[in-house]
């Protein structure tokens, strides 16, 4: 087994698609064929499901999935810290970051980092708060990003910049220029929710108890999996939503939606790092820049 056969399975495997894969690594459809029917022919076992014209991931693939990206990850990490030691910073520094921080707050970082030192490659995988959290435990990623209370020993935690939280509502909805609203009214309204694993979803149900108010008691009309899809349904008059105010502000700014008159607490965004794992000059570099 090679690391350029888990380059090119991780490619198909990301995309479904043996030629969008071949196209996105700069190599021949047969070759990239050609490596995944060697990966399935040396452990006789089938990596993909051939479906009319379509591929997609048996079990065995979604295991192995999961086993290769974390290598390939140690692979580019290593590789990084010998150019460091080299004395030429040239590389991949694996980052993942939470939804919020990844969409809002961490491009112009990244940005700047860029300029500063070109010949490093930064690849942002971006996830949830727990996702993250086992990017870093496995070795996937160097740094992780997130917003949301992380409670793992393992890991080093930085507080960087603050995040206001904000409750959301659509333009016809009871709360829209209301004023102040009481906490104690928040089961009043249905709430569009993130996933499980989110931080903003954990930072919320964090804060409903102090108002005497337990988690289990809110009616969540809908759970989605990102912060679009969560204001989208909002503006469509599915209930509130609490999100990073940075999330929203172009929907307010745009007029799509009401900022309800309900107090919440600022929160920290927090870099993520493992303690015992080699701290890069680029992954040393990129957090003292979010510093």
């Amino acid at each position: 087994m090679t690391l350029e056969q888990l380059r090119i399975f991780l490619a198909v495997a990301e995309r479904q698609h043996v030629t969008r894969a071949a196209e996105a690594l700069h190599l021949t459809q047969s070759a990239v064929s050609a490596a995944i029917r060697a990966l399935e022919g040396r452990h006789g076992i089938a990596l993909f499901h051939r479906v009319g014209r379509r591929i997609e991931l048996s079990e065995a693939g979604r295991i192995f999935q999961a086993e290769a990206a974390a290598v390939l990850a140690r692979a580019q990490a290593a590789e990084l810290v010998l150019s460091e030691l080299g004395g030429v910073w040239r590389g991949t520094l694996a980052v993942q970051a939470s939804q919020t921080v990844a969409s809002y707050w961490l491009p112009p970082l990244l940005v700047r980092f860029r300029a500063l030192h070109p010949g490093v490659q930064v690849r942002v995988t971006a996830g949830n708060t727990t996702s993250v959290v086992q990017a870093l435990l496995d070795g996937v990623a160097e740094l992780g990003f997130v917003e949301g209370e992380v409670e793992e020993p393992a890991l080093i935690q930085v507080e960087l910049a603050s995040d206001q939280l904000i409750v959301v509502v659509a333009l016809d909805h009871p709360w829209a220029g209301q004023g102040a609203i009481a906490p104690s009214r928040l089961t009043e309204t249905a709430w569009i929710m993130r996933e499980a694993g989110s931080g903003t979803r954990a930072a919320f149900e964090l804060l409903l108890p102090r108002y005497g108010i337990p988690p289990a008691t809110l009616d969540v009309a809908l759970e989605l999996p990102s912060n679009e899809a969560v204001l989208a349904a909002v503006e469509a008059g599915g209930g509130a939503a609490v999100v990073s105010e940075r999330a929203a502000a172009p929907h307010l700014a745009a007029g799509l939606l009401a900022c309800a008159g309900v107090a919440l607490p600022p929160r920290s965004f927090k870099a993520l790092r493992h303690k015992e794992r080699y701290a890069s000059g680029a992954g040393r570099a990129l957090l003292d820049l979010a510093r």
